[in-house]
Order: structure tokens, then C-alpha cells, then sequence
């Protein structure tokens, strides 16, 4: 089972996915000042460190840099925390949680309709 992560743990991931799934330390640090985050080296060593005993990040030395690659997709992670979050609020009931998104507009008649073809391509594939 993939761990959850913190928030600002995730904020770390996310750089490294959008970076290909490897990025140096210092390419990190640099794209947290991009986005107004200005933490603390050690703040950011410790989540990284962090990630790593997770299993969610290797770390290997470039010469003198550290360099952190995923274990986990993206599209991994948020699977299984997909599959959390629908256990932990819905006990596992995947039509309440739809029904909540179109009862609350929060899925418009057009990410319906996109997503119904998708289940019968899915279907057909089957």
C-alpha cells in the first residue's frame, strides 16, 4: 500500500513528477522560490528524507548532488488515494461518491457525458 503523504510532501512530489520523475535537489529548491515557497533547506531535506523512508522517492548522488526519482507514478499515488479517500468517507461506495459530484454540480453535464463515453470505450475494450 502507497503511504499518504503530508501536504507539503506532496508539494515536493509534485515538482519531482512534473521535472519527469527525477530532479536534483537544487532544481527543487529552485522551483519552490518559483512558486512563492521559501522554505528552509533543512525543511526540505527532512520532507525529502521523509519521502524516502516512505518508499516513495530513491535518492542517488551526481558527484556532489543529490538527485530524487519517484517510485511512484502520479497517476499511482492518486489512485491509491482515491481508493483512501472513497473507503474512509463513502465505505467504499463509488456511486455515492458520483452522486455527491453531480447532486453538488461539482461534475458538469459535460465531464458527465466525457466520462460516459469513456466507460463504454472502457466496456468495449473488455
Amino acid at each position: 500500500m502507497i503511504q499518504q503523504v503530508s501536504d507539503s510532501e506532496l508539494e515536493l512530489m509534485k515538482i519531482i513528477w512534473s521535472e519527469g520523475g527525477r530532479a536534483l535537489y537544487a532544481v527543487i529548491m529552485e522551483r519552490l522560490e518559483k512558486t512563492g515557497n521559501h522554505w528552509q533547506k533543512n525543511t526540505v531535506i527532512t520532507l525529502l528524507s521523509r519521502l524516502v523512508e516512505k518508499g516513495l522517492l530513491k535518492t542517488s548522488k551526481i558527484g556532489r548532488r543529490n538527485e530524487y526519482e519517484v517510485l511512484v507514478s502520479q497517476a499511482e499515488y492518486q489512485a491509491a488515494q482515491t481508493q483512501v479517500f472513497l473507503n474512509k468517507l463513502y465505505g467504499g461506495d463509488a456511486k455515492g461518491l458520483v452522486s455527491t459530484l453531480i447532486e453538488k454540480e461539482i461534475l458538469s453535464p459535460g465531464d458527465y457525458e466525457e466520462l460516459r463515453q469513456f466507460w463504454e470505450k472502457e466496456r468495449e475494450k473488455g
